[in-house]
């Protein structure tokens, strides 16, 4: 019998009444040094259950490999630590999370091939599930509560409702999940309305809803499906995420925090979206497609009641009072906002241009029209491009079928324009100055679009090119995951200003770690690394201004090595570690 069970109008937990009050707060989003402080503090605001979802692509990046359970993605260590924290867990495998994730989560190797029919009883689609939960299950079974593990309830899917009606997939889900040895309560999401619930529910597991307000609406949409049981907002929205381009997003703490106590005074358990957001470090971001393709930022603060970089914020106060009245909360202080680094100067003296360079960190692969990043058997990072233009002149360079993301064009080594996919480019005036001359594509995966029809959207060039109405042929295309950067050839730079794509390098010294955020006045576009560690994307476009970093990243002394790819150009070659976050300006 699983620890966790229903009634007509609530939840026992070992035969005593339980209501769920949780947090989401992704493991894979948070420094794992940084766990333990965060769950501690999930507890003092009074939430009893943490939540997360679980990235199938970065826990298995091979389909033939072994599962990723280290580090960032070592969940065992999670869980356990969760436990002894007096916290319960509700676990959201998936396959699908969005979570404006990569892909949504689903793995690059899998969503590349076309033909598969994605989130559906596709059998080749169902397979690779199978072959993962293989792996992935043995490991999480003495985290759950049958073996006295904290983990009480496990999803199926995630708001399918949304996408298809495939009754099949979610029961073969259901079934593998129970197959494999998983007793706990079983549950679904959906928005709640009554076509998303009822095409996203399968039997034997507990349909609960996702919604940030019209409380009362909500909850009677979901008693109508349910009819009898528990009502559970698994996502209850109290921020919102940021793309590129846009203002900052957030949510007035005092209208959150009365829309939470109509939540619990109806009765209804829930879980926080999000407690604590983290953040989206290296090229993990996802993306949404509407109607144009719109990339996330580094950020995943999501101006929850735990700020990115881990203070109470706003609405942790708020909402605990909330609690306090309907549950209690430890009768312990709040804590206090950590340590910050003190501002420190960072002078980038090394550098590296790329294009003259991208050899030492790839071979090419050869091609008569340009491979995509995918074809490159790569799923995130960027490629380099290189082939010769037959004819000079001005005209015309075209690229079929656009580009996947954002593409920097130079002819002969000299910038001759960008292409971005988010604003429906495809062609691009050019000037070449000799038969012969260089054509040179550097392409950006800026993130794979984590929602709706377009996950698994190709990345690089998508096409042929031509120019002048003649097709190119004959390229050399170089991967760029970035994930091993020994062998750039640093050499000592002037301080001056740079306008070519480069690597750029710095060391500086620290008295005490502490967590401190990365600001790049004077910086156009690119990614940022602190001793090996990838804190993500970073782009003068906004909002956001500084990335966060860590202070589990840093190390006592002078040997912190600050290494920065930036992509077009900057003024000055230095860089400054604050203590001041910088979301940049709110959406009003």
């Amino acid at each position: 019998m699983p620890a966790l069970t229903t009634t007509a109008d609530g939840f026992l937990l070992h035969g005593e009444p339980f209501r769920i009050i949780s947090g989401a707060m992704h493991y894979f989003r948070v420094h794992p040094d940084l766990w333990a402080d965060r769950l501690r503090k999930a507890r003092l605001m009074g939430l009893n259950t943490v939540e997360t979802y679980v990235p199938w692509n970065l826990h298995q990046p091979d389909p033939d490999g072994p599962l990723a359970l280290d580090g960032l993605l070592d969940l065992p260590r999670y869980l356990r630590l969760a436990g002894e924290e007096g916290l319960r867990v509700l676990l959201r495998p998936g396959p699908f999370i969005c979570a404006e994730w990569d892909g949504g989560g689903l793995p690059a190797w899998l969503t590349s091939d076309r033909d598969i029919r994605l989130r559906s009883s596709d059998p080749r689609f169902t397979a690779a599930i199978d072959r993962y939960l293989d792996l992935l299950l043995p490991e999480l079974l003495p985290h759950c509560a049958a073996s006295g593990g904290p983990v009480v309830a496990v999803q199926v899917e995630n708001e399918y409702g949304a996408y298809g009606d495939d009754t099949a997939y979610l029961k073969h889900l259901a079934d593998g999940l129970r197959s494999r040895g998983v007793e706990e309560l079983l549950f679904t999401c959906d928005q709640a309305n009554a076509e998303h619930l009822a095409a996203g529910s399968v039997p034997g597991a507990l349909a609960t809803g996702t919604f940030g307000s019209r409380i009362e609406q909500s909850l009677e949409r979901l008693r109508a499906h349910v009819g009898e049981g528990p009502l559970m907002c698994t996502e209850f929205w109290v921020g919102w995420f940021d793309h590129w381009g846009e203002p900052h997003h957030t949510r007035d703490g005092a209208d959150a925090a009365a829309d939470l106590d109509r939540l619990l005074s109806a009765g209804a358990s829930v879980n926080i979206y999000m407690f604590h957001g983290g953040t989206n470090f290296g090229f993990t971001n996802g993306a949404n497609h509407d109607h144009a393709y719109a990339p996330v930022v580094t950020s995943y603060d999501y101006d929850a009641p735990l700020t990115e970089w881990g203070d109470p914020g706003p609405k942790y106060h708020a909402f605990r009072e909330v609690i306090a009245r309907h549950a209690g909360v430890p009768d312990e202080p709040v804590p206090a906002p950590s340590a910050k680094l003190p501002r420190t100067e960072v002078q980038l003296d090394r550098r590296a241009p790329l294009l003259p360079h991208v050899g030492a960190l790839s071979g090419p692969v050869r091609g008569a029209d340009p491979l995509t990043i995918g074809d490159l058997g790569q799923s995130a990072g960027y490629a380099l491009y290189r082939t010769t233009v037959p004819t000079s002149g001005t005209g015309l360079l075209h690229f079929a079928g656009g580009v996947g993301d954002r593409a920097q064009v130079f002819v002969d080594g000299a910038p001759a324009g960008v292409l971005e996919r988010e604003r429906h480019e495809e062609t691009l005036p050019v000037s070449v100055p000799r038969p012969g001359a260089t054509l040179e594509v550097l392409v950006e995966n800026m993130g794979g679009v984590n929602y709706g029809p377009r996950i698994g959207d190709p990345k690089g060039l998508l096409g042929p090119v031509s120019f002048d109405g003649i097709v190119l042929h004959g390229w050399d295309c170089h991967p760029l995951p970035l994930d091993d950067l020994s062998a750039v050839p640093f050499a000592p730079a002037a301080a001056r200003a740079c306008a070519e794509p480069a690597f750029h390098r710095g060391t500086f010294e620290v008295a005490a770690p502490a967590d401190a955020f990365l600001s790049l006045p004077g910086w156009t576009k690119g990614q940022a690394w602190i001793n090996g560690f990838h804190l993500g994307r970073y782009w003068n476009r906004g909002p956001q201004r500084a990335l966060y970093v860590p202070g589990p990243v840093l190390r006592p002394g002078g040997g912190n090595e600050l290494l920065l790819l930036e992509l077009h150009g900057t003024t000055e070659a230095r860089a400054l570690l604050t203590g001041a976050p910088d979301l940049g300006p709110v959406k009003a």
